[in-house]
C-alpha cells in the first residue's frame, strides 16, 4: 500500500481496504525504521495520529473530504505549522513553534491530509544538496536500491556505508527523500532556483515548481520573495496535479497571489503531438553535462519527433547570464530577508549582553551557518550605496532580459520546453562536499534558477536510468499560469518512458530485525 500513488490509496480508503489510522501508523513505523536517511527534522506522530482518527471518522460517516482525506503528506520545514516546531534546519528556529498554519498546510489540512511531519533541507533552503542544514545531511533512498547496488556488485564497486551515500540534491532534499522511501505519498518543498526539481531529479520523482503567484507564499519562511514558490513532490504526474488543485488558487494573505479563479483540472491520458511544439534551447548544451544526460535529453527529442510533436532548436540568448544575475539578486534578498533574525523578538537570543549592538551580532553569529553568513555579507555589499547600482539595478535589468527571452519564445509558437534538470545523475556525499557551497548551487541551479527568475511553470519527470542505476531527470517548462498543458505534456512523457519504481530491498540491511520484525512487509 505505501507504494501507491494518491488516487490509489485514496481509492483503497473510500473502499476500506485500509483505514487512515493503520496507514497513518505504517507510515509512523517506517519513518522510524529509515530514520537513518534524516528526511524528518520532526515526526508529529500524536497530530498525524488525531488527524487520521479524525479522518477515519469522515470515511464512517460517508463524510469523506476528497482524494487527500486520510493520505499522509509531508511537509518542508520552512513552513509555518501551527503547534508544530520549525526550524528552517537552522539553530536560529530551534525551538520556534508558529501560532498558525502556511496557507499550504492550512488548505491540505482542510482537506483532510494528514500532516506527518517536517523534512530536512538546507539551512534556510540555501543550498542544493541538502547537506548544508543544522540537523545534518539527507540520504538519498536510491543510496540502497537494488537497482544503484546491484550496478556497483556489476562493476566490482565496493559500496562505504559511511561514505559513498548519495546526496538527495536541494534544498528540498528531506521532502523528496520522503516520498522516494515511501514514508508519505507526497510533501511540498519550496523553490526558489530549483529546490523542488533538483532533488526530485536525484530522487526520481516528480517535481513541479508552479507559476509564481499561482500559489500561496503565506507562511513560507521566505528566502526570495520575488522568486519563491511552494513546491510539489510525488511519484507520477496525476498526483502532483492533484496536490495543484487542492494549493493553488488567490489567498488574500499572499497580496502576490493570482486574483482569477483557479479551477482543479483532470489530466487526459491521451494527446495529440500533433499540434505541440517543443523547443530545445541551445544554451542548455552546456560543459559539464554528462553525455548520459545529454544522450536522455537527445532520446526524448526524438520521442516527441516520432509521436508527431514539432521538435525545434531555439535559443535563450541571456542564458549565460542568468546564474551570476541569479545570485546578486538571491544574496540582496537573503540580507533583507535575514535582518529579521535579531534575537530579540524570536528565535535564537545570545547571552550577549554588553550592549544591543553586541546581542544581535551574537546571535547572528551563533544562530546561522557559514553559508547564510556568506550570502548575508554578500547581499549587503551589494546593496550598499555605491555599488546598488552596478549589482542590484543592472540585475534587474538581466533578470528582464532572461524572462523576456521566454516570453518571445512562446509568442512564436514553442509550446513546451525540454531541457536537462541536473548536469548528471546524483553523486555521493563525499565526493559533493569537496566544492563550497556557493560553487555547488552554481553547478547545480545551472538548468533551473531561470525558471524562477521568470516566474514560469517547470516540471522534473523521471526519465531513464543511468549506468549506475540512478535516476536521470528531464524539465518540461511551460507558459505562465498554463500548468494543465505542462502536465498533460509531461504525463504523456511520463507514460512513454515507463521509469521503474524504486525497489528498496537493499534498505531493509539498515532496519533492526528486532525492533522491525516485519521489516520485510514495508514495502509490499
Amino acid at each position: 500500500m505505501l507504494r501507491a500513488s494518491l488516487q490509489e490509496v485514496s481509492a483503497a480508503l473510500k473502499e476500506g481496504q485500509v483505514s487512515p489510522t493503520e496507514l497513518c501508523q505504517k507510515c509512523i513505523a517506517l519513518t522510524k525504521a529509515t530514520r537513518f536517511l534524516n528526511a524528518y527534522i520532526t515526526v508529529a506522530e500524536d497530530t498525524a495520529l488525531e488527524q487520521a482518527s479524525a479522518s477515519e471518522k469522515r470515511y464512517r460517516q460517508g463524510q469523506a473530504l476528497g482524494k487527500l482525506d486520510g493520505v499522509p503528506i509531508a511537509v518542508k520545514d520552512n513552513f509555518s505549522s501551527a503547534g508544530i516546531e520549525t526550524t528552517c534546519a537552522s539553530n536560529m528556529l530551534k525551538g520556534y513553534i508558529p501560532p498558525y498554519n502556511a496557507t499550504v498546510i492550512q488548505k491540505l489540512l482542510d482537506q483532510g491530509a494528514v500532516l506527518l511531519g517536517k523534512t530536512n533541507l538546507d539551512e534556510f533552503a540555501m543550498g542544493s544538496g541538502s547537506t548544508d542544514g543544522a540537523f545534518g545531511p539527507v540520504r538519498n533512498p536510491w543510496s540502497y536500491s537494488r537497482q544503484y547496488r546491484e550496478k556497483c556488485a556489476q562493476n566490482s564497486s565496493a559500496i562505504n556505508e559511511d561514505t559513498s551515500w548519495l546526496i538527495t540534491g536541494g534544498s528540498s532534499g528531506g521532502s523528496a527523500a520522503a516520498v522516494s522511501s515511501f514514508t508519505s505519498f507526497a510533501a511540498l518543498g519550496s523553490d526558489t532556483g530549483g529546490s523542488t526539481r533538483n532533488p526530485a531529479a536525484h530522487c526520481g520523482l516528480v517535481g513541479l515548481k508552479p507559476t509564481y503567484g499561482l500559489v500561496s507564499r503565506h507562511g513560507l519562511i521566505p528566502l526570495v520573495n520575488s522568486m519563491d514558490v511552494p513546491g510539489i513532490l510525488t511519484r507520477c504526474v496525476d498526483d502532483a496535479a492533484t496536490v495543484l488543485g487542492v494549493l493553488a488558487g488567490h489567498d488574500p494573505k499572499d497580496s502576490t497571489t493570482v486574483q482569477d479563479p483557479f479551477h482543479p483540472f483532470q489530466l487526459p491520458n491521451l494527446l495529440d503531438m500533433k499540434n505541440l511544439c517543443i523547443g530545445i534551447p541551445k544554451e542548455y548544451n552546456i560543459p559539464g553535462l554528462s553525455n548520459e544526460t545529454l544522450t536522455v535529453w537527445s532520446k526524448a527529442a526524438d520521442l516527441f519527433e516520432k509521436a508527431g510533436a514539432k521538435v525545434m532548436d531555439v535559443s535563450l540568448p541571456h542564458t549565460c547570464y542568468s546564474i551570476v544575475c541569479y545570485h546578486v539578486l538571491c544574496a540582496a534578498e537573503v540580507a533583507s530577508n535575514m535582518a529579521r533574525f535579531d534575537g530579540l523578538r524570536y528565535g535564537h537570543r545570545s547571552t550577549a549582553d554588553e550592549s544591543t549592538e553586541a546581542l544581535i551580532a551574537a546571535t547572528r553569529r551563533e544562530g546561522f551557518n557559514d553559508v547564510v553568513r556568506g550570502r548575508i555579507l554578500s547581499g549587503n555589499y551589494f546593496l550598499l550605496k555605491q555599488n546598488y547600482e552596478n549589482y542590484f539595478v543592472k540585475a534587474q535589468k538581466v533578470r528582464r532580459l532572461i524572462a523576456t527571452d521566454f516570453t518571445k519564445l512562446f509568442s512564436s509558437g514553442v509550446d513546451i520546453l525540454l531541457t536537462p534538470t541536473t548536469l548528471s545523475h546524483s553523486v555521493p556525499y563525499a565526493e559533493f562536499i569537496k566544492e563550497d557551497n556557493r560553487t555547488r548551487s552554481v553547478q547545480d541551479d545551472i538548468f533551473t534558477q531561470a525558471v524562477n527568475m521568470a516566474g514560469l511553470p517547470a516540471i522534473n519527470v523521471p526519465s531513464a536510468l543511468s549506468d549506475k542505476g540512478l535516476p536521470i531527470g528531464l524539465q518540461f517548462i511551460g507558459r505562465a499560469f498554463h500548468e494543465a498543458q505542462l502536465l498533460t505534456v509531461a504525463k504523456w512523457f511520463e507514460k512513454q518512458v515507463q521509469f521503474p519504481v524504486i525497489q528498496l530491498e537493499g534498505i531493509m540491511d539498515h532496519l533492526d530485525p528486532v525492533s522491525h520484525p516485519e521489516k520485510s512487509a514495508f514495502f509490499s
